[in-house]
Order: C-alpha cells, then sequence, then structure tokens
C-alpha cells in the first residue's frame, strides 16, 4: 500500500498496517524533519523494522536533493540478515510503483570472516587469524614480491578486484552477506574489500554497532559518511554497555606474556632490517621527524585498525623525539609491561584515576603523557616499517598500546582497577589489570554529533527518560508506544509465594532456602502438565541455574518434569547451545513439548525468538540484577551519581527490569501470537520494581494478576489458553481496528482515526 505522511509519500510492502506503525512512522518524521535525534520504543513483534525502512527510504525518495542516507546499526549478523531480508522486499515493491527512479544500492557490512570466499583464508576457526590470513595475501608489500618472485602466495579474487579497478562497482539492488559472496564469486572480487569501497556509495548500509561506536573500526569504515545520513541504533536497550566497551581495556598476565614475546619478535626484525634494508628504517624516522602521520594514503589491504581514542582527542602533533628510533620505543614499550606485571603483582585490590596511575608510571620507568598518548600510532608505523604480517599474533601489544593511549588521553570517566582474583573464585589466582570507562557518553558523542538524525529504538527502552541522562544528548522525540492488540493475547503475571504461601525470590538471602527452590520447581511442574508445547525459563546467573537444577534433580522433581516435556538447557558453549536449541524446535515441532533453561543476559536472551508453539510460556525466576559487589560496576555507579545525579539503586533497578522485559518479550512476535509471561518474585509486586517494565507489558498486567501463589497462577493459565484456542477476526471486527488498509489510511487523513480505534 501506499499512502501520504504530510508531504511524504510512504511506500509500505504490504496490504496492511499496525496503528502503531503507523503513529511510529509519524513520530521518526517529525525527528527527520527537526534534523534531530530521537527515543522511540515500540513492542516487539509490531513491525518495527520494516517501518523504519520504508519510511526513511521513502524520505530519501521525496526529497532526492536532500541525500539522505540510512546507516541502520544491528547487534548480531542473524539480524542484518533479517533487516535485509526485509529491505528487499521493500525494494521491489517500491520499483514496481516508481521504476527506475526507486533504483537504489543497500548492502550489509561484516568482518571478512562472513564474507571472505578464499578457501584458504576463511577456513581459520576465529576472526583474527582470517583477519591476519588475508593481510598475508594482500598487504602491499606481499604483492609486491609476487611480482618478481611467482611462488609468493597472493589472493587471486583480490589481485582481480585491484585489476578492475574503478569498474569493480556494484550494480544497484539490496545484497545480503550471501549475496555479495555471490556477486564476489561470480566475478571473482573479493567481496568484502568491494563492499567496504561501495559502502560511501550505498543509499542504505546495514552493519553492527561497533562500525560506529568503536574508534578503532569507526576510524577506517565510517569517517566518509555524510552528515546528511540518519542512523538508527535497533534493539538498543543495551547500548550504553556497547558504548562503555569500545573504550575498556583489561590486561591480564597472559597479554604481559604475550607483548613480551611480540617485542623479542620485533627486536629480531629491527636487528634483521638494520643488517639487509637499513634505508627503511631511516626513511621512517625521517618522516616522523617531518610529522607525516602515514594514515592518510596507505593502500586499503594494509589498513589496520585505528587509533583507540575519538577522532577529537588525537593529537595532531609530530611523535616525540625519543621514541622515533625503532629501538628506542621497542624498550620504552618494554619498561611499560615491566611496570605492568609490577603491578599486577599485588595481593589487594587496587582502584586509580587516569591522572594518578600516569604519574606514577612517569616516576618509576619515565613515561610522560605526551608519550603514552603515541603509542598506539607508533607501533602502528613500525609494524608496516617491519611488514608485519600476522597481526593476529601481535594482539598483545597491540592491547599494551590501546591500553597506554587510552590512559594517556583521558582523565576524567575512567578508573583503573586492580583485582588479584575473581572474587567468586577467590582460591585460584587470577590477576587482572583494567582501564575500565564509566561514561557511555564518550563514545557515542562523536555520533551525535556528526550525523543529523541517530534513531535509538528498541522494544524495551523503560524507563524511557534515564537513556537522555545516560547518553548525555538531548532528543527531539521521545516517545514510548502500546499494542493494539484484538485480543488480549499477553498474559502476564508476578508470582509471590507458592503453593504453600512461602515467599518466593532470588534475594541473596532466599535464594538457597530449600523452601523456595522447592516451590520455584513445583511452579514449572504444575505449568509443564497445563501448557502445551514450549516453555522458556529465564535463571538470574548461570551459577544459580546449576544449583538450582542440580537441587531439582536431587529431590525428584526434574524427573517429573521429564515426564510431561524434554528438558533442554543453555550452556557457555556456543555449539552446545546452538544443538539444545535445535533439538528444543524439534521436540515442540513434533508435539513432545519442551522447557528450555537460559540465562538473563545470556546470548538466548538477547537474540533467539521463541515466537509461536516455541513458547507459550515465559518463566522469569528472580529479578536478573548486575553482581553488586563488582568493583567495575560500583565504580560506573559512583561516576553515575557524582556526574549525572542518577542514584545506586535507580540505574540497578532499570538495568535489572530492562533485562526481564528482554527475556519475557521474546515469547511474542508478532500479533496472532499468544504467550503468557510470570514474574516469579516477590519484589515485582513493588510499584518502583513494577513500574520500570516497558509500557505495553504493563498495559495487560491486572491488578488480580499481581499477587499470585502457585495454584491459582494454575488456575489463570488454564483459564487463558482455553480462551486463546478460539477462533477470533484478526483485523478486529469489534470495533477496534489493529490492522488498517489504504482505505482506512484514507480517512485517517479526514480525522477519525481515533474513532476507528477507540
Amino acid at each position: 500500500m501506499k499512502f501520504q505522511i504530510e508531504d511524504v509519500t510512504v511506500y509500505f510492502p504490504y496490504d496492511h498496517i499496525y496503528p502503531e506503525q503507523h503513529a511510529y512512522m509519524v513520530e521518526l518524521k517529525r525527528a527527520l524533519d527537526a534534523k534531530g535525534h530521537c527515543l522511540l520504543e515500540m513492542p516487539t513483534g509490531t513491525g518495527k523494522t520494516i517501518a523504519l525502512l520504508s519510511l526513511i527510504t521513502s524520505y530519501a525518495l521525496s526529497k532526492p536533493s536532500s541525500l539522505v542516507k540510512l546507516l541502520y546499526c544491528t547487534r548480531t549478523v542473524h539480524e542484518m540478515e533479517k533487516t535485509l531480508a526485509e529491505l528487499k522486499l521493500l525494494h521491489r515493491y517500491q520499483r514496481l510503483h516508481l521504476g527506475d527512479a526507486a533504483r537504489t544500492l543497500a548492502l550489509g557490512l561484516s568482518s571478512r570472516k562472513n564474507l571472505c570466499i578464499n578457501p584458504a583464508v576463511v577456513s581459520a576457526e576465529n576472526r583474527d587469524s582470517v583477519d591476519a590470513g588475508c593481510r598475508k595475501l594482500t598487504a602491499s608489500w606481499v604483492r609486491a614480491l609476487a611480482v618478481e618472485n611467482p611462488n609468493i602466495p597472493t589472493c587471486r579474487f583480490y589481485e582481480d578486484y585491484e585489476k578492475a579497478a574503478s569498474d569493480a562497482v556494484l550494480p544497484p539492488g539490496v545484497y545480503t552477506l550471501q549475496d555479495l559472496r555471490a556477486f564476489g564469486k561470480e566475478k571473482e572480487w573479493c567481496p568484502y574489500f568491494l563492499a567496504r569501497h561501495m559502502v560511501q556509495f550505498a543509499n542504505v548500509v546495514v552493519y553492527s554497532y561497533q562500525y560506529l561506536l568503536d574508534p578503532k573500526v569507526a576510524g577506517i569504515i565510517s569517517k566518509e559518511m555524510q552528515r546528511e545520513s540518519v542512523v538508527v541504533f535497533d534493539e538498543a536497550h543495551n547500548i550504553d554497555n556497547v558504548c562503555i566497551e569500545a573504550l575498556s581495556v583489561s590486561v591480564r598476565r597472559q597479554t604481559l606474556e604475550g607483548a613480551t614475546r611480540n617485542l623479542n619478535k620485533m627486536t629480531q626484525e629491527i636487528q634483521r632490517f638494520k643488517n639487509t634494508d637499513a634505508g627503511r628504517l631511516r626513511a621512517e624516522y625521517n618522516r616522523l621527524v617531518d610529522g607525516l602521520a602515514q594514515r592518510g594514503n596507505l593502500p586499503i589491504g594494509d589498513t589496520w585498525l585505528s587509533n583507540p581514542v575519538l577522532p577529537d582527542d588525537i593529537l595532531k602533533q609530530a611523535v616525540p623525539g625519543h621514541i622515533r628510533k625503532a629501538e628506542s620505543f621497542v624498550s620504552l614499550l618494554r619498561r611499560l609491561v615491566q611496570y605492568l606485571k609490577g603491578r599486577l603483582e599485588t595481593e589487594n585490590v587496587e582502584k586509580e584515576g587516569p591522572v594518578a596511575f600516569v604519574g606514577s608510571i612517569n616516576a618509576q620507568v619515565g613515561i610522560d603523557q605526551k608519550t603514552l598518548r603515541f603509542c598506539y600510532d607508533r607501533l602502528h608505523s613500525l609494524m608496516l616499517t617491519l611488514e608485519i604480517t600476522d597481526t593476529d599474533e601481535f594482539l598483545h601489544i597491540q592491547t599494551i598500546c590501546d591500553f597506554a593511549t587510552l590512559v594517556g588521553t583521558y582523565t576524567r570517566g575512567f578508573s583503573i582497577i586492580i583485582e588479584p582474583f575473581d572474587e567468586r573464585m577467590p582460591h585460584i589466582p587470577d590477576p587482572v589489570l583494567q582501564l575500565s570507562c564509566h561514561d557511555a557518553s564518550l563514545a557515542i558523542k562523536p555520533v551525535f554529533e556528526r550525523f543529523q538524525s541517530v534513531v535509538i529504538t528498541s522494544g524495551t527502552l523503560s524507563p524511557i527518560d534515564l537513556y537522555p541522562r545516560l547518553l548525555n544528548f538531548n532528543p527531539v522525540v521521545s516517545r514510548s508506544f502500546t499494542m493494539s492488540l484484538t485480543r488480549d493475547c499477553i498474559c502476564p503475571m508476578v508470582l509471590t509465594r507458592g503453593s504453600d504461601q512461602l515467599p518466593v525470590s532470588t534475594k541473596f538471602d532466599l535464594r538457597s532456602d530449600p523452601g523456595v527452590e522447592r516451590n520455584y520447581g513445583r511452579l514449572l511442574l504444575e505449568m509443564v502438565s497445563v501448557v502445551p508445547d514450549g516453555i522458556v525459563c529465564f535463571f538470574v546467573s548461570y551459577s544459580y541455574m546449576d544449583g538450582i537444577v542440580n537441587s531439582w534433580n536431587e529431590t525428584g522433581i526434574l524427573k517429573e518434569i521429564m515426564q510431561h516435556k524434554l528438558v533442554f538447557i543453555e550452556t557457555q558453549d556456543v555449539v552446545e547451545t546452538t544443538l539444545a536449541l535445535d533439538n528444543y524446535r524439534k521436540a515442540c515441532d513434533c508435539g513432545r513439548g519442551a522447557v528450555f533453561f537460559s540465562v538473563a543476559r545470556g546470548k538466548v536472551a538477547e537474540g533467539i525468538d521463541f515466537d509461536r508453539h516455541y513458547g507459550r510460556l515465559v518463566i522469569m525466576f528472580g529479578v536478573p540484577f548486575q553482581y553488586t559487589l563488582s568493583r567495575i560496576l560500583l565504580a560506573r555507579l559512583e561516576y553515575l551519581l557524582e556526574t549525572f545525579q542518577i542514584k545506586e539503586g535507580d540505574f540497578l533497578t532499570f538495568d535489572a527490569l530492562r533485562q526481564a522485559a528482554q527475556c519475557v518479550g521474546r515469547v511474542i512476535r508478532s500479533k496472532a501470537d499468544y504467550g503468557m509471561m510470570i514474574f516469579a518474585d516477590k519484589r515485582y509486586s513493588r510499584h518502583d520494581k513494577r513500574s520500570k517494565l516497558p509500557g505495553w507489558i504493563l498495559s495487560h498486567l491486572r491488578d488480580a494478576h499481581l499477587n499470585l501463589s502457585t495454584d491459582m497462577a494454575v488456575h489463570i493459565a488454564r483459564e487463558f489458553l482455553r480462551k486463546m484456542a478460539q477462533p477470533y477476526d484478526k483485523t478486529g471486527g469489534s470495533g477496534k481496528k489493529t490492522l488498517l488498509s489504504q482505505e482506512d489510511l484514507e480517512k485517517v487523513g479526514n480525522g477519525s482515526l481515533g474513532e476507528m480505534l477507540f
């Protein structure tokens, strides 16, 4: 269908649209017109992605002079592929109406691991090895040697791509990662470098958060993007954590040992060059004297990660004199590594600010703040001079230089925390030195400043007023949408006590109480006998899940559960979990029914959908608070209180409830779907906790369902499932419209939408 929103003709590839999608588009258009940033919370399963894509691409088509480019950021490759598939459908529909005027170029960009088609390289087990394998075949000096000696291996796909030069372009269309690989194989061009080159010409680019938020990657990939871009962060409820991880570094003993090996190897290489090609080292020295940074004009195959600090904070000066010589720089790094080794020998937990830490480095090993700031760039220059291609082996020294550059650059919003062991396993010495960033607004600030509109959207952004404070920006639109339903297909319940009236909770003083464990087990046992197909259970942590499943096993509850349904468990091993999920789905498909045990904040809670019969009930055992004794978390809470006046309790509750909402939101993936949610903890009945859940869950939570015991919950579940089994009218025949056709939208233009919806 196509319809007008003010002066924009919106092309929407389906025959009907949900009222909240229409409202979402109206708000989004307001933000684009105002050239400002916006926060939009939209319930899961209401077609958020297609609403975003169709409005922004239609907006660009209706204003061809404005050159609007869409940068769509997702968290996982799976989400990227889903977004591109929706975009394909939309593009086909726009071509149908507009012909060639709707031609567009849209592509996904991912790491070499997901795009490489050279079988010798892509077979390596992890991402760093694939990157290094690629560099060994495509670095400019390797290719120069291969010209003289044909036995030196190069990558034929990269060579053909380079030969094609300006002819190597992607024709207009929408390309998923699969399509890019297929196109690369057909033309025998390297899809990774082709995609990297085409990103600056594309109208829509779909890639990972890191490509914009992590300065090391953004400095290479995203620095070309024009200001008129619209940036969308989808599923952005955890965006503050992504920003913080982008600027944090942790150093362990293994890192320091690896760095020492790297430095020994570099010393040998420097010696070798001195004997064979001293001119190279001298040329580098002269270049550094002239202050020429080597970043600007590198061949694309040689570019390595960019500087770890934000673009505005990079020093635009010549490298200090005492580290221009290669040997001097390596010996300085040795002193730094030695100093860090000494700091890791501590028996107690230590916490310091960057200023004190840099002062202590200067006092003990004579390295000042300015020199630290140049470590990363100087290392990068040296690795190119020494023609090092196996970058995966040099990750350790790179981490040390990351650390040095960040600690030398930032004085506020960071702490250095040294812990001699993990508090959860105090008998195992595992010292770690962490430079942890506490201020999420640092990493995202350049994005807000550079691009005219940034859209932050997710199914769980409640309470929505906390995000502008955490990320330090002023949204022009901030709105939370509810779900319009023809029938009450969501049934949230708060369970506060077992059948024996004992309260249930995962509070620290109650969690290992046998009565609580027994009541949780009884609740699940009762539910597996009533609810058909799939049930998903979320626990607060892996250790708690292990403990409670063991106790259920000893008391025989697990055996009784297994008589009704099969049980599958998420582990920390990705392969095992994937296998468990596949078999869980098989068990649901064949009618045997299954229960899946998972962990809040785990992989499954973030990205796997349990729609239709794969999730008829989700039980959240407890409130998933972070580990509150973690030194890093405590330092961050202190900083949030001082800088943004966000109270400790407010932040912890907000963080726990967004995780809980994310877990239970997995069961509803469309309006025809139905499911129940049980929050099994007495703390959810308190208003201050409950009110932080998203509006679309709260609007279905009745007062009668706020303080249930197990037997009452079973009774409600039976009634609900019986009601859901009845036939119903999908468009909303009972006078409440939940699917709008084109005619309905034309009536909206005459201002009668309110009558149709309510």
